[in-house]
């Protein structure tokens, strides 16, 4: 994908001198991003509003886990048809500015017919292991952690999406959300040779092994997202392509990233490329033993310690 050089954003991270994350207990990691993946795709598996038992499972499942990681939950309750939805937040103050918020989120909704587990079990796996890691781990800055409801189809563009209310609400409320990273789909990587897509032309300019991750933005948010992968690679060698582009570009708008943007808030998409690399995407064969999650392992120890570096001897402004 091509990045426009001419285009400018206010936002700037400080990018400190420290060396790369910790990578003791990666193995750990897997084994407890496998696990929460299993129990969403394969004991509750697909779980929406047209399986509104799923989505309760899955509502209550992240909660427990948060509540087993000492977080206080908040639910944002909103009513569907009579069938009541929510977003599940948790926080870790920052200890320097509690104002300045860095927000992680994923939808833990899967498309009708699907299981989910790449799309979006393994987001949701991945804010439940970064929860996990800043449980004990104070950051300079707060760190807001949310699962959205809502964000598949029939809701995806429309006023009832999870995290369109979610952003709605942070606006109203005035909260000072510097950076938000949506997690989406981030669990598949592959090595061989012709196994990544792109719409025309990025494929020019891109690999064509969908062994990376991907940080996608709009204009606005470029030189955030261009600042954020600096840390990201200070905190890890996993191989990282970011591109700021047009909304319009199919895939760059489609997930919750977007409903900030809308509402004038930075945003970055953190992805595998989903429907570009992942030939199960919005499928019934989207099931768990198909991510790779070793790697899954290193790019979640990734964020955590290019998150943790935010705010660390300078604040974003």
């Amino acid at each position: 994908m091509i990045e426009a050089p001419w285009r400018r954003s206010e936002v700037s991270i400080f990018v400190p001198t420290q060396p790369a994350t910790d990578r003791s207990g990666i193995g750990a990691i897997a084994r407890r991003l496998r696990s929460h993946v299993e129990h969403l795709a394969t004991t509750i598996g697909e779980r929406n509003v047209f399986r509104p038992e799923g989505l309760a499972a899955t509502r209550d499942y992240i909660a427990a886990e948060w509540r087993r990681q000492g977080y206080d939950v908040t639910l944002q309750s909103y009513e569907l048809g009579g069938l009541s939805c929510a977003n599940i937040e948790v926080e870790r103050d920052g200890a320097i500015r509690r104002d300045h918020v860095v927000l992680l989120g994923a939808h833990y909704d899967s498309v009708e017919g699907s299981p989910g587990a790449n799309d979006n079990a393994s987001g949701v796996a991945a804010l439940l292991e970064l929860s996990r890691l800043f449980a004990t781990e104070r950051p300079s800055c707060t760190v807001r952690f949310v699962a959205f409801v809502n964000e598949e189809p029939p809701f995806f563009l429309t006023r009832h999406q999870g995290s369109r209310v979610y952003a709605e609400e942070a606006r109203a409320r005035g909260d000072d959300i510097r950076l938000m990273l949506s997690l989406e789909t981030i669990g598949c990587y592959r090595q061989n040779r012709d196994s990544q897509n792109y719409p025309p032309p990025f494929g020019l300019f891109y690999p064509d092994r969908g062994n990376f991750l991907a940080f996608v933005a709009d204009f606005r948010s470029r030189r955030a997202m261009r600042d954020f992968a600096a840390l990201f690679r200070k905190s890890s060698a996993f191989p990282l392509k970011h591109v700021a582009t047009f909304r319009w570009v199919p895939g760059v708008a489609w997930s919750d990233h977007l409903s900030f943007w809308r509402m004038g808030y930075r945003a970055i998409m953190v992805t595998d490329t989903a429907f570009y690399r992942y030939p199960f995407y919005h499928t019934a064969e989207d099931t768990a033993e198909k991510l790779a999650y070793p790697e899954l392992a290193e790019v979640t120890l990734g964020l955590f310690g290019a998150v943790r570096m935010i705010g660390e001897g300078g604040f974003l402004r």
